[in-house]
Parts: C-alpha cells; sequence; structure tokens
C-alpha cells in the first residue's frame, strides 16, 4: 500500500496547495490541511473502510512515505538556509537579536506558568511538576523552521529582510527548544549531572563554529565543481552536505532539521542552474508530502471530553497570544513598524513538525500524557495552518510602512501585498 499512499497524498496535497493558492493563501495551508482531512478525523470517521485499506498500520503512513517526507523537511530547511544573506543579518543583528529573544521569552514564560496549572491528572507517570511545564514551555517557545520557509517561499520572501530575520530568529528559538528538551531529558533519565546535556551544548557549539568559519572554503569548492563539472554532480554534493549535517546533530540529540539547517549556511547560495531542479522537486514534490504527513498525526476525536477541551482551548491561547506578542515587542523594541513586526510574530507562531516532535519525546519519557500529547501536536497543527493566513493579512497591512528593502527585487512581495 506505501505507492498508493504516496499517490493519493502527494495527488491530494497538490490539489488542495493549488486551491489554497486561488483564494490568496500559501499553498502550505491547503497541503497541512489535507493531512487532517485523509487522518483519523476526517477519512477514517467518514469511511472507517477507506481509511483502514489506506492505512493499515494503525493509520500511520508507510515508511517509504515517511522516509520521502523527512527528505523534504531536510532540503526545504537546508535549502531556505542557502538563501540566508550574512550581510543583511549582519546589519539587522539588533533586529535578529530582538526578535529572537521576545519571541522564545515570553512563550517559554507563558508556557511554564499554564503547565504549573495543569492539574497533576494530566501528567505523565513518575513526572514531576516542573518537568510537564519546563516540556510545555519548550512547546510554546519553539518555531518551526521546515514551515516557516515554506510559508516565506510560498510568499516570495524568503530572499527579502523580513524572510532573513524571520527564518534566523526561529532557528534561534528552535535552539533554545531543542536545549531545553535536552534538560527535560536529562532530568527525567540520568538527572542534570548526566553527561547528555553539555555534550549537547559543546556539540551545537562546535556544529555552529564549523558552519561559519569552513563556509568560504566550501563555498569555493562548490564554485569550482559548478563551473568545472556537470550540474548534477553538484546538486547531489549539495544533498550530501545536507543530509551529514542532519545527521550530524541527530546524533548530538537535537532535531536533524537544525543540521540540514547549518549545512545550507555552510553551502552558501548556488547559481540557479545548479539550485533550481532541487528547488522545484522539493517544493512541488517532497515537501507536500512532508506536511500532508504532519497532518496525519492530528485526531480531533480526543476532544471528547470537556477537560480535554478545556486544556486544549487554554494551550492554543497561551501559544498563540505569548508568540505573536513576543516577536511582536522584539520588532517594535527595535523599531519595526507595528505592521511588520506583527509579520515577524506571526511567521513565528507556526510550530508545525518540530511541535509534533516535541509531543513524541515528552510521550516517550512520560512527560506528557496521550491526552497532553494529542493536544500539543493540535496546537502544532493549527498554529502552522495560521501561520500563512496572518503572515499575508500582516504583509498587506504593512504597506509602505515597512521599513523592509528587498535583498534582491519587490516582485514577489508585490504580488502578496497588492
Amino acid at each position: 500500500m506505501m505507492f498508493a499512499q504516496l499517490a493519493v497524498i502527494l495527488a491530494a496535497a497538490l490539489v488542495a496547495g493549488m486551491i489554497a493558492r486561488r483564494v490568496g493563501l500559501p499553498a502550505m495551508v491547503g497541503e497541512l490541511t489535507v493531512g487532517v482531512l485523509l487522518g483519523p478525523s476526517v477519512l477514517g470517521w467518514m469511511l472507517p473502510g477507506v481509511f483502514a485499506d489506506l492505512f493499515p498500520d494503525d493509520g500511520e503512513p508507510s515508511e517509504l512515505v515517511n522516509g520521502i517526507g523527512q527528505l523534504g523537511v531536510l532540503l526545504l530547511v537546508g535549502l531556505a538556509a542557502t538563501e540566508l544573506d550574512t550581510a543583511v543579518l549582519r546589519r539587522r543583528i539588533t533586529v535578529v537579536s530582538s526578535v529572537s529573544l521576545w519571541s522564545f521569552a515570553i512563550p517559554l514564560g507563558g508556557g511554564i506558568a499554564l503547565g504549573f496549572a495543569v492539574p497533576s491528572t494530566f501528567h505523565g507517570t513518575g513526572s514531576s511538576a516542573t518537568e510537564f511545564a519546563l516540556l510545555l514551555g519548550a512547546t510554546m517557545s519553539l518555531s518551526a523552521i521546515p514551515v516557516i520557509a515554506k510559508i516565506l517561499t510560498d510568499l516570495g520572501l524568503m530572499r527579502q529582510q523580513m524572510g532573513q530575520i524571520t527564518l534566523a530568529a526561529g532557528t534561534i528559538n528552535d535552539i533554545g527548544a531543542w536545549l531545553l528538551l535536552a534538560a527535560v531529558s536529562a532530568m527525567t533519565t540520568v538527572g542534570l549531572r548526566g553527561w547528555q546535556l553539555p555534550v549537547t551544548v559543546l556539540g551545537l557549539a562546535a556544529v555552529i563554529t564549523g558552519a561559519l568559519v569552513l563556509r568560504p572554503w566550501v563555498h569555493r569548492a562548490l564554485d569550482r565543481l559548478e563551473s568545472s563539472a556537470h550540474d548534477g554532480h553538484v546538486t547531489a554534493v549539495v544533498v550530501v552536505i545536507i543530509a551529514a549535517g542532519a545527521a550530524l546533530t541527530e546524533a548530538l540529540h537535537l532535531e536533524a532539521v537544525l543540521g540540514a539547517f547549518f549545512a545550507g549556511i555552510l553551502v552558501g547560495r548556488r547559481d540557479a542552474t545548479t539550485s533550481a531542479p532541487l528547488r522545484t522537486v522539493t517544493a512541488a514534490v517532497l515537501a507536500p508530502v512532508f506536511l500532508a504527513t504532519a497532518g496525519l498525526h492530528l485526531d480531533l476525536r480526543v476532544l471528547g471530553e470537556p477537560e480535554v477541551v478545556a486544556l486544549t482551548s487554554a494551550v492554543l491561547v497561551v501559544a498563540v497570544v505569548t508568540k505573536v506578542l513576543g516577536g511582536y515587542v522584539g520588532a517594535r523594541l527595535a523599531r519595526i513598524g507595528r505592521w511588520e513586526a506583527l509579520a515577524y510574530g506571526s511567521g513565528l507562531n507556526a510550530r508545525g513538525v518540530v511541535g509534533i516532535i516535541v509531543a513524541t519525546v515528552g510521550l516517550e519519557l512520560g512527560v506528557f500524557t496521550d491526552a497532553v500529547y494529542m493536544v500539543v501536536v493540535l496546537v502544532a497543527v493549527v498554529t502552522s495552518i495560521m501561520a500563512g493566513p496572518m503572515v499575508v493579512a500582516a504583509v498587506r497591512r504593512a504597506g509602505a510602512e515597512s521599513a523592509d528593502t528587498p535583498v534582491e527585487s519587490i516582485t514577489a512581495e508585490r504580488t502578496v501585498v497588492d
């Protein structure tokens, strides 16, 4: 059934993406929504026999489909990182620092406070209130750079300063969230005196330093390869570098997308003849599969209990308000206009598959119960769906107010604003 799953998921995602574009939304909104429609909440409820035939492994997609989705997310993030203009980020370091700090700290504080207020019946067996609150805070503070990258790509904002700053701030948010997750993992297993947390921190610092130091040499080597070899060879090398970066951070007990991101920084911008085919395959085939499979994790049937509905509402409100407020406050403190500041907060609001991964880890550690796991997954999916329309609305309202000067052209942004 794995090829049937792939055909159905990809076809549905492409149609939903086209519909989303027709109504003025990023394709990502349709691609993520179609996963919910194909999941247990809709297809599994309306046509349980068809759902069981299509997803015989307890409603989970096959390893092939998951693998294609994972490759899609790694390439999506890695290729997005190649678009980062370090010169622009250095000029706007105040904005990046302020947005990333406040968009991390405010949701973290809100999540921890809510975590301590949640009844102990929602805590995992054997977990403490502190562990639960810290992990819930981590789910609030993170931003899903794969989803952010897809939104920025769909809207043509990737090479503009707003897109660059949003992606950089989201990466810093994710680094903080993964370190917090490592701390909670250490608390629940070997304790804070264990080796995992310090090794992870030192390893991550080495990865970041290595990416920045080696970037000029790798860039020159790829330039020479482009001029002397077939374009396909350079494309293959880029894929290898991104995959190797993902494997490295995964070995450090961090999410693979972080390694893919820093590998993309290492690669840098490539000639269009080299990058265009890979970008096309990633955006049109691999990324839609990833987004659709992320939506498959959501089962709305868990909302049948009043206590779970109340918890879901509280977590969703706190997650959205604190993240948007954090990005807005950070941008305003850096003297960014109101609507552009709201665009930063709106983009960073997406939790996506990163939120789902953290929820899964929390369940495996015994910190989250099944109900809390589904609540966090629901928030991850809903905030990802919200992010695109919110960014579009904020960019439209920003208009002439925006202090953003495009890095290369403003054509793409005008298609959104107009």
